[in-house]
């Protein structure tokens, strides 16, 4: 059974970084594509960047185009979330998931391993 683990969130002020691990466990990534998505309150879960692990292909909501990078360490078994420029309005729950295939799906229902979120809050 493949664990997701996510850290790194954190208070930052606006125009700050932040770094996001999602580490795994029970298995490795291959042949997963994983996925960070984020729900702020009040509002649905949304995508924000993904990663193929076999062919490190990635995709980005146009939100967070130029702003986030997704990126992965084989070595350890991590994918990470590097958050630049951090505005109020990223400020969420922030959520790494995995689904076994090679389609980076923008929708949460195809991921079906999930870790349990991280917060990030971003100050004006």
């Amino acid at each position: 059974q493949l664990q997701l683990v996510e850290s790194g969130g954190g208070l930052v002020q606006a125009g700050g970084s932040l770094r996001l691990s999602c580490a795994a466990s029970g298995r490795t990534f291959s042949n997963y594509v994983i996925a960070w998505f984020r729900q702020a309150p009040g509002k649905e879960r949304e995508f924000v960047a993904g990663i193929t692990w076999s062919t490190g292909s990635t995709y980005y909501a146009d939100s967070v185009k130029g702003q986030f990078t997704i990126s992965r360490d084989n070595a350890k078994n991590t994918v990470f979330l590097q958050m630049d420029s951090l505005k109020p309005e990223d400020t969420a729950v922030y959520y790494c998931a995995a689904d076994s295939g090679q389609i980076i799906w923008r929708f949460p229902k195809p991921y079906d391993y999930w870790g349990q979120g991280t917060q990030v809050t971003v100050s004006s």
